[in-house]
């Protein structure tokens, strides 16, 4: 008899637990032993739906916040502590030099000091 994913996930009731028979379905064959979880699959079943839609909406938090009917502060707080329960380190990002580059650039060109073919040549 099969069970879904979630039915296992509902009788566990987010305890963890090991898998330790797994059986093919073409073959039939089965292996026993301790098999660990993929991190994704230890996450609850609700987690694991937003991280779904997450990625179903192609990262746009502001589909999020329309599909759930929640904010965008809310989004942010929970991928942020399903990130921490996949153990998924943050990631800064801060200012791109190219980007600073190009506004110093065109400031400079603003004010005059460069000429437009100077602007231009910086800029590649």
């Amino acid at each position: 008899m099969s069970q879904s994913w979630s039915t296992l996930m509902n009788l566990v009731r987010q305890e963890p637990f090991h898998v330790e028979r797994v059986r093919m379905e073409r073959s039939g064959i089965a292996l026993e032993g301790d098999f660990t979880l993929p991190p994704l699959a230890r996450l609850s079943t609700e987690d694991q739906a937003f991280a779904a839609a997450f990625l179903a909406s192609h990262g746009s938090i502001k589909k999020m916040e329309t599909l759930f009917d929640i904010s965008y502060p809310t989004v942010k707080n929970r991928l942020n502590r399903i990130a921490d329960l996949l153990d998924v380190p943050q990631v800064e990002i801060g200012p791109d030099p190219r980007t600073d580059r190009r506004r110093e650039v065109l400031a400079q060109l603003d004010r005059g000091e460069i000429s437009f073919d100077e602007a231009m040549e910086a800029l590649g």
